[in-house]
């Protein structure tokens, strides 16, 4: 299960610590952590994930480094179409906070039909709006979980 958490690179406190805890209960729920790689509610989600043993996923808009806390750096050198790649790449998406980056991944996940979950972020329809990190993870591992069957240790599919 891939959720993507969205929003701004320079964010408030309270938005960098609601991510932290984010990126913390998918970490614990199993999930892989995929946002845009760079700071703000990038950086605190990676952090969160993967101070408790979870993997993050990077999809940077350019081809640096991103923050310190990526697993997986994938470096488009796409800029803002990168977005789309983020989106497409995940079960779920959970926004905290955000400006028009954010608002831009918002409307691609809607377009396709991802389901969004949404912590002190826009207000539009098709937002399921959460009250806490435990809400929106919640729903988002619900909504995220895959309908394929496990796979083998092996990765195959068969018997181990």
């Amino acid at each position: 299960m891939q959720i993507a958490v969205i929003g701004r690179g320079d964010c408030s406190d309270e938005e960098y610590d609601m991510a932290r805890s984010v990126g913390r209960l998918i970490a614990e729920a199993a999930g892989t952590v995929c946002c845009g790689g760079l700071g703000g509610v990038m950086e605190a989600v990676s952090r969160g994930a993967r101070e408790a043993g979870g993997t993050t996923v990077g999809i940077l808009p350019d081809t640096g480094d991103g923050n310190p806390y990526l697993d997986v750096i994938i470096r488009t050198g796409m800029g803002h179409a990168r977005n789309v790649i983020l989106v497409q790449s995940a079960d779920a998406v959970i926004a905290v906070g955000g400006g028009y980056g954010t608002l831009s991944e918002i409307a691609v996940a809607l377009k396709i039909g991802k389901p969004v979950y949404g912590l002190s972020t826009w207000k539009i329809d098709g937002v399921r709006a959460c009250a806490t990190p435990e809400e929106a993870v919640s729903l988002a591992v619900r909504a995220g979980r895959p309908s394929r069957p496990s796979r083998s240790p092996q990765g195959r599919g068969g018997p181990s």
